[in-house]
């Protein structure tokens, strides 16, 4: 049995009851939205967005990475963001540790030696996100007319706080 099953199993119903609503591959709200992997945020549901109305981008502490850049200035240029909102969680792990710690408690683990990664730990999250909002309006490759906000979303409340507008 493949350790995907169950997946294969839940999207053959989805197959069953999907609705093609003939979307269109640009933001139909002109929005990305940078966000942690973290399973806990559901990023349309909480700005009561739907599918197609945003561009999603995730990943560990939800920083603006080279990717992410990448990703926006593919998304500004060609799918129709004229607006990113970067946002940040409490409760995050990435926020508790720091990039040594990430790599010592990997290589105790497993063995593996990571040092050659660079994680983006958070160690003032209001900073980080301070920063990546100014990556995204310092890139010279994104329009200088893209919006760009940053916040914290609080896992426990649902609400998201803007604190870099």
């Amino acid at each position: 049995m493949s350790a995907f099953q169950d997946e294969i199993t839940a999207n053959a119903e989805y197959v069953d009851h999907f609705v093609d609503p003939d979307l269109a591959p640009r933001a139909a709200r002109g929005l990305a939205i940078v966000t942690c992997m973290d399973s806990r945020i559901d990023p349309l549901a909480m700005l009561g967005l739907k599918r197609g109305d945003a561009k999603i981008l995730r990943n560990a502490g939800g920083r603006v990475t080279d990717d992410v850049l990448r990703t926006l200035v593919l998304a500004a240029h060609l799918l129709g963001v004229e607006r990113v909102l970067v946002a940040q969680h409490t409760d995050c792990r990435m926020a508790k540790v720091t990039d040594e710690q990430a790599h010592e408690a990997i290589r105790e683990s497993s063995g593996i030696d990571t040092r050659s990664l660079e994680f983006r730990t958070i160690p003032d999250q209001r900073a980080a996100l301070e920063l990546d909002v100014q990556r995204i309006r310092s890139s010279p490759y994104l329009p200088a007319s893209l919006a760009v906000a940053g916040g914290i979303y609080d896992v426990k409340t649902g609400r998201l706080e803007l604190l870099v507008e």
